[in-house]
């Protein structure tokens, strides 16, 4: 059983991040740190409930599909009171990227609220809830991918890693590869640290260029683990079918 968070101590932890920083850098970057999202206490707890079948609607051995090495559980209704909080606090902040994006795009806008997000979604038929957690031991590994699930799409997704590097794993780098229009790919190797986290593009985010705007496609994945044994936590907006 998932303890209950310190719901103000998890909002105020969010509030204070540099949102500005952070806006910019999805623009720019299509990825952003955070900084520490989640203390100890609510990452330990997360990954100790691990083997608490009630908690989760599915389980997915990633080799059975072709997905790399490892495994992942999504989340059942109702979520962890600490993957609902952090979810939800996190949402209206990403707003304003989002519907950026949806502007340059020419998509419709996205509203204000997760709950608007997730009632979006379940009038079309997404109903089922994404928050997941990824577990890895040695040898494992996550192809590119990307987390799309449906129709209703929020362009932005979280990672945070709950597990320490170094005490409890080595390798299992966080990968981003973007690929624009007639370039080469561009690959980026996220580091980070216990607790913290990363915003990043779901799949296709728009890029200024001299000709115009055009649309860069994200695809995420996770290297090799060296060592030990990695736990991460999903966090992803839309709801899938």
């Amino acid at each position: 059983m998932v303890t209950q968070p310190n719901a103000p101590a998890l909002e105020r932890r969010i509030r204070s991040l540099d949102w500005p920083r952070i806006e910019e850098e999805l623009d720019t970057r299509g990825f952003a740190l955070t900084g520490v999202l989640l203390d100890v206490q609510e990452r330990e707890a997360l990954s100790g409930a691990y083997g608490d079948d009630a908690l989760y609607r599915s389980r997915v051995i990633m080799s059975r599909h072709g997905f790399g090495s490892g495994e992942y559980k999504y989340y059942a209704y109702p979520l962890p009171a600490v993957v609902a909080a952090l979810r939800a606090a996190v949402y209206p902040y990403l707003v304003p990227v989002a519907n950026r994006w949806a502007a340059s795009l020419r998509l419709p806008e996205f509203p204000g609220t997760l709950s608007e997000m997730v009632e979006r979604c379940h009038a079309a038929g997404q109903t089922r809830p994404t928050p997941l957690i990824l577990r890895y031991a040695a040898g494992d590994y996550n192809c590119l991918h990307q987390d799309v699930y449906g129709e209703n799409v929020f362009p932005v997704q979280l990672t945070v890693l709950l597990s320490e590097p170094h005490r409890d794993f080595e390798g299992g780098e966080f990968l981003l590869v973007e690929q624009r229009p007639r370039k080469q790919s561009r690959a980026e190797v996220v580091v980070l640290g216990g607790g913290e986290g990363v915003l990043f593009s779901v799949s296709t985010r728009p890029v200024r260029g001299i000709r115009g705007t055009f649309r860069a496609t994200m695809r995420h994945g996770v290297a090799t683990v060296r060592a030990g044994q990695r736990t991460t936590l999903g966090v992803i907006f839309h709801e899938a079918r």
